[in-house]
């Protein structure tokens, strides 16, 4: 642990570290942003000036650009599993949390523009990636599954993977075709799930 000066101020490793780590998560949620309007080739000077740093700041971070999809991609996982237990906290129901949490998890999915070709280039490495987010995110998918099925709001047997692997499904193909609403699908996806007495 670092220590404190005696008039209880932070050491200036303690600050330094401080501010290499708010840096680091201001670079992954600027990337985040560019990466979604620009897709995961964008310029790094154009994250650098969405972050308010200098290049040297993201290459100090990030070495490649392999590093910052792979920490955003993380990142955002993270997100979205760390999600799914306060929705369920502060939903009006266990239904409407899991359909709050898959909108999460179309927003997550919807975003990746060129990530699939970028994942391509290590295929060890993002391999390793795709085994994290089924870590993360299989096991929220399923406490969300069974809380609506334990409150009567859906009926049981839905398995956590092909419900994912279904909404991924049907998210293909939304950025060629703009008359193509993945969310109306999705939505009708989750009616479908409820038991015929739930409201």
């Amino acid at each position: 642990m670092a220590a404190e000066s005696p008039t209880g101020q932070q050491s200036p490793s303690r600050g330094k570290r401080a501010d290499a780590q708010r840096n680091r998560q201001t670079v992954l949620d600027a990337a985040a942003e560019v990466f979604a309007t620009s897709g995961v080739d964008a310029p790094i000077r154009q994250i650098a000036a969405a972050a308010g740093v200098g290049m040297a700041t993201i290459y100090r971070h990030f070495p490649t650009r392999a590093d910052l999809v792979t920490a955003v991609y993380r990142h955002q996982i993270e997100g979205c599993a760390e999600a799914g237990p306060n929705l369920l906290a502060d939903a009006g129901s266990p239904f409407d949390a899991l359909c709050r949490w898959i909108d999460l998890f179309v927003d997550f999915l919807v975003t990746k523009h060129g990530l699939a070709d970028a994942l391509q280039s290590d295929s060890d490495r993002f391999a390793a990636l795709h085994a994290y987010f089924l870590d993360r995110l299989l096991p929220v998918c399923a406490r969300l599954l069974d809380a609506a099925v334990d409150a009567g709001d859906i009926r049981p047997g839905t398995q956590p993977y092909e419900l994912m692997r279904g909404i991924g499904n049907l998210c293909i193909g939304r950025d060629d075709d703009p008359r193509y609403d993945p969310r109306r699908l999705i939505a009708l996806l989750l009616q479908g799930l409820k038991e015929p007495h739930a409201s």
